[in-house]
């Protein structure tokens, strides 16, 4: 399986001129070189102007929480400087190539793309929403059976039936397409499929309605704990023109144990631990999706393989209610595109969150938005905006509309956040584009950046 390399953006154009060639604040094999805020480093810099430097300060307004600093000193007077509040505290963002951080993991930090290479993320397979059956080979379900794929092909997939697995055991090479036209699988304690070897599985639906569930808890296939309605050890393709409704009573509701990529389909899917879960990445690029999850609705993480554990998506459409995270990467988590509504108790994690696109309104009791220290391949949680439109509304209590244990940075688009505490960072706060609107006050990065250079004279 081909892994595909990450790269991040870590500073914005303007920011970047206060270096010479965004050099390097890092080292291969040592830690990075954090100042306590961009303004100081700058200040060893050749040349700094006037509104790189106000870039920097923008971002103190905007209810930050009081340990880090006043994220709003006064918005009558102005949104205030936006980047004190990381002063004093480690965790500045690291320009150039970053430290290696474990033995077997480098992340780059290139300027200009984006946190992802997206140039070779789905085939021209995974993307074509219906299957050739004219050569296809047709199977129905029934009670208590295990259909035993072993050869790449394309199968058809009917009827009703209980307790009974589709299972895939092909060679390493073979690529298998399962066509679900209207089947429905209820299972006691085993996935109704069940892949175990191929270089590739796509599970198309047709323009039926397949309804796949299992109502027990999952038992273990030898060393394999079996724990999603689809479980997959090998890549898993999921596209069509139909619907498929799935529901998992004590576990996963797809699970994949290398990458899990969406084109197209409709999918239900309710289950009691992550609704669609995976080890190395899950790739979205259309389909509707509607989810209810009493853990993560989407959850990407692999403990071995620290450049992996991401989550890409450019276009879709989400309903999603998840008691813990609505959508939840490990390394990286980049949105490019589609329409999210979120109801978790945090709405987007990840160690790097890189939005770009797309229409998100989240709806959280804990954090809107959060980059965490969730993997050591990532040298500095960041949150980056820089296009789409992003509403977040929080709950009562404790609670941060956008969070980073590191930094934050507005390039773009519009951020609209309702609630106690709009932004909470360790690092550097910056509004170098796009609009930010807290609690119904407004500011946009021309206008703060002028009016802070003008207060600097």
């Amino acid at each position: 399986m081909k892994k595909t390399t990450l790269t991040a953006i870590i500073l914005s154009s303007a920011i970047c001129m206060a270096f010479t060639g965004c050099a390097a604040n890092t080292e291969a094999g040592k830690s990075a070189v954090y100042a306590d805020d961009l303004t100081a480093a700058a200040g060893d810099a050749a040349s700094v102007t006037d509104e790189s430097a106000a870039a920097e300060q923008v971002m103190r307004g905007f209810g930050g929480r009081g340990r880090y600093g006043n994220f709003n000193n006064g918005f009558s007077g102005g949104f205030g400087n936006f980047n004190n509040a990381g002063a004093g505290v480690s965790g500045g963002q690291n320009t150039g190539s970053s430290s290696v951080i474990s033995s077997d993991t480098v992340i780059n930090v290139t300027m200009g793309s984006s946190a992802i290479d997206t140039s070779d993320l789905f085939s021209a397979r995974d993307l074509k929403q219906t299957a050739d059956t004219s050569k296809a080979v047709t199977l129905t379900v029934a009670d208590g059976k295990t259909i035993n794929i072993t050869e790449e092909g394309i199968y058809v997939i009917k009827g009703s039936a209980k307790n009974c697995t589709i299972k895939v055991d092909a060679d390493s090479s073979a690529k298998v397409q399962l066509v679900l036209d209207g089947v429905s699988i209820t299972n006691d304690d085993f996935p109704a499929i069940y892949v175990v070897s191929a270089d590739k599985c796509f599970v198309t639906t047709s323009d039926k309605t397949s309804t796949l569930s299992v109502t027990g808890k999952f038992t273990a296939d030898g060393d394999t704990n079996t724990d999603a309605v689809i479980f997959s050890k090998d890549d898993l393709v999921l596209n069509g023109t139909g619907t498929l409704k799935i529901t998992s009573a004590y576990g996963n509701g797809i699970a994949g144990k290398d990458d899990i990529k969406v084109t197209g389909g409709t999918y239900s899917i309710t289950s009691a631990e992550d609704s669609i879960e995976a080890n190395d990445s899950i790739r979205i690029c259309g389909g509707t999706f509607t989810i209810n999850s009493k853990k993560d609705a989407l959850h990407c993480e692999n403990d071995d393989d620290g450049s992996v554990g991401w989550i890409y998506i450019s276009d879709g459409k989400f309903n999603i209610t998840a008691s813990d995270d609505g959508i939840q990467a490990t390394t990286i988590l980049q949105i490019d595109g589609g329409t999210f509504s979120v109801k978790a108790s945090e709405g987007l994690e990840a160690s790097y969150v890189q939005i770009n696109g797309g229409a998100v309104t989240v709806s959280a009791s804990d954090d809107g938005i959060n980059a965490a220290r969730k993997s050591t391949a990532i040298t500095t949680p960041t949150v980056e905006i820089n296009g789409g439109e992003l509403t977040v509304t929080m709950g009562q209590g404790d609670t941060d509309g956008i969070d980073a244990n590191g930094n934050i940075y507005v390039n773009g688009g519009t951020v609209n956040v309702t609630g106690q505490s709009a932004f909470d960072y360790d690092g550097t706060g910056q509004l170098n584009g796009g609009t930010v609107t807290v609690n119904g006050q407004t500011a946009s990065a021309d206008r703060e950046v002028s009016e802070a250079a003008e207060d600097s004279e």
